[in-house]
Formats: structure tokens, sequence, C-alpha cells
């Protein structure tokens, strides 16, 4: 059974996907990527795509399965190279792959990722002097 590579890259673990997607395959994808967000602790996952030239209905609940799993495990999930015919097929079939970001490149998906985490964090340091500014 072929594996698909996950390589870590800063605070984001990048999912190249080469190879025909089997049930087989996609969910050991599955596992290994919830294993590493867990052992490596990354708050972003980017899958390319960009080597698929079909995609059906399968892989379209794959990668929404892949990132209800990452954000379970405080992950985003943006998927990127997306053909504009994968993207036609997608909207075909009826997948929305809702909670998935998409991006035009691995580039731009790493500075949504960014951007997203940086956003969190302003959230927090908000949250964080709301809390000290209060009086009892």
């Amino acid at each position: 059974m072929e594996r698909v590579p996950i390589l870590k890259i800063g605070d984001i673990l990048l999912v190249s996907i080469q190879v025909d997607m089997s049930d087989q395959t996609a969910v050991q994808l599955q596992e290994d990527l919830a294993e590493r967000i867990v052992a490596t602790g990354c708050h972003g996952v980017i899958i390319d795509i960009t080597a698929l030239d079909i995609v059906d209905s399968f892989v379209g609940r794959m990668l929404s399965t892949i990132a209800s799993i990452s954000k379970v495990l405080d992950a985003e999930t943006v998927v990127v190279g997306m053909r504009p015919a994968v993207a036609i097929t997608l909207v075909e079939l009826g997948l929305s792959l809702n909670g998935i970001r998409t991006a035009l490149n691995v580039e731009r998906g790493m500075e949504l990722i960014a951007a997203s985490r940086a956003d969190e964090w302003d959230e927090a340091d908000v949250d964080e002097d709301a809390e000290t500014t209060a009086t009892p």
C-alpha cells in the first residue's frame, strides 16, 4: 500500500497527494495525519492536490473528514492546488467541503494559516486584557 508523505514545515504539516486515493490509502492518511498533528503540535495542515486530475465524491468526503479530524485536534486545514476542472466537479457533485479553506498554492495556504493564527492570538490578547481590567 502506498502512503502519502506528510512533511513538517514550521508549524504546518504539508500533505502532497501524488497517488490515486484508494479507501485503504485514505484511511491510512487520516490516521497518519492525526498522529502527526498530536506528535508535533502543529496548528495547520495544507493538503496539496495539484497532482490530482480528477476528484470524485470519495476524495471530496475524504478531504472533509481530514479537515474535521484536524479541527478537533486544533489544526486548520487548507486545500491548495485545486484545478478549475476539479472545482467544477466538486460543485457539480454538491460537495461544499465545509470547514475547508482553499488557496491557489502552498505559499498562499501558508499565509492563510499564519493570518488565522495571528487573529486567534489577537483575540486571546483581547480576552486576557478584558479579564485583567475587570473589577471584582
